[in-house]
This record gives structure tokens, sequence and C-alpha cells, in this order.
């Protein structure tokens, strides 16, 4: 799916601070007390659908099943926020959730699940692209990895994207509660390794929890604008 949406150009900036165990933040904030007044705001069929482009957001996004709700879920300490299911490729629209006034989450419709009509493929590669091309509170891009699976071309894909845009991206390996911790740690070096700085990684679990405070504190960093950020970049811009 990402792979068409946009021909890269050069090679994105490595991403600064960047060590074997991921970039390290400050703890997040309690989870109880973290989103008092989370919710689910709308879904989005066009860009047009979209909530007015102010304040600053971050998308979710990942594979078909990778955990995408279930880390939604998680890290908002909310157990129905974002709809679970077995069947693959059922968030099909843009799913806006408000964390609190001015910030957003975004989950983004899922990738390569095949049994996805090629139309409905399409659309989604258009909703996706335009969202990302044109939407100036978006920051950055929270990427669930499916930790046995490891990176796919879709995922590495739609990481050079997100760069190119100008935004930082962030993966999270999950269901890392289905491997050894010997696999786990071998996995996340491996990830890191093929990262090559571009981005920072973590183990995550929503059944054990484990990363689940180092992912929410990850979406605080994400939801502040730098200094240096310059937001997304101009057409045609080299």
């Amino acid at each position: 799916m990402i792979a068409r949406l946009v021909a890269l150009g050069r090679r994105p900036r490595r991403a600064a601070n960047c060590t074997l165990n991921s970039i390290v933040y400050s703890p997040g904030p309690d989870p109880v007390s973290a989103y008092p007044t989370v919710r689910f705001m709308l879904s989005a069929n066009s860009a047009a659908q979209c909530p007015p482009d102010v304040g600053t957001e971050v998308a979710i996004a990942g594979r078909s099943n990778a955990g995408k709700s279930s880390a939604i879920n998680a890290i908002t300490h909310r157990k129905a926020l974002a709809r679970t299911s077995k069947t693959p490729g059922q968030t099909q629209l843009l799913n806006f959730f408000e964390l609190r006034p001015g910030q957003r989450l975004v989950d983004l419709p899922g990738y390569g699940f095949a049994k996805v009509p090629p139309a409905m493929k399409a659309h989604w590669e258009q909703l996706v692209g335009d969202y990302m091309r044109a939407r100036g509170s978006l920051l950055g891009l929270i990427l669930v990895v499916d930790a046995r699976r490891g990176l796919s071309q879709q995922d590495a894909d739609l990481i050079e994207w997100a760069l190119e845009q100008g935004r930082r991206a962030h993966l999270l390996l999950s269901k890392c509660d289905k491997l050894t911790r010997n696999e786990a740690r071998e996995t996340l070096r491996r990830t890191l390794a093929e990262l090559d700085g571009r981005a920072s990684a973590q183990l995550f679990s929503a059944v054990t929890r484990e990363g689940v405070d180092e992912a929410r504190a990850v979406l605080e960093s994400l939801l502040i604008k730098s200094p240096g950020d310059s937001g997304i970049r101009a057409t045609g811009a080299d």
C-alpha cells in the first residue's frame, strides 16, 4: 500500500540521541490522569471531513492485526476507546481521538490485508496520502509492528514517507509477550539496526503492559512542536 504513496527523493536525517534501548524520554504522566477527558471525535473518509487543522496531532499506523487498537487503549488507559477486532482490516477511516483540547491521536487504516478489494486499497492509499501530505498539525508517527514479524517493506516505506515530510517516527514492537526475553531483546536490537537512527523503537505489550509508560511518554513528546520543527514540506521542495 505505502510504496505507491510517494516517490522518495532524499535519505531522511538521522534521529537525534538514538541508542540501543531507543530514545530516552522522561517518565510520562500518570496513566489514570494523563487523558481524563480523552474521547473519540470523528471518523473521516476524506481530508475535507477531518477536524480543523489546528493544535497538534500524532498518527498511529500499522499492518492489519498488528495491535493498533490495543495499543491506543493501553496508552490512553481506556478499555474500549478504540475497537479491537480479531478480523484484520477493520479500521477503514481516519479515526480522530481528542487526548486533551488541541491534542489528538489519529488512527490510520491498517494495511497489508490481502482480502481487501483493490478499489478499497486504492482509496486508503489516497486517503492516507492526502492526510499526511497536507496536515500541518501532524507532528509525528507511531508505527505498530508485530514483534514476531519484524519490519515489512510497507512499514519501512511508511517510515521513510513520514520522515521525508518532516515528521518524527517511533516504533512499537507489539506483542513482545509472545517472545522470550532473549528473542525480544534481539528483535529490538535488529530493528534499531535496520532503522539506522532514522526512528526510535521500543518493546511493547498491551497484555503485560510492558513499554506502555514509555510509549505514552513518547506520544507526549511527539505532541510538542520542537523549535526546529518546520512542519510539512512545501510541494516541490528539494
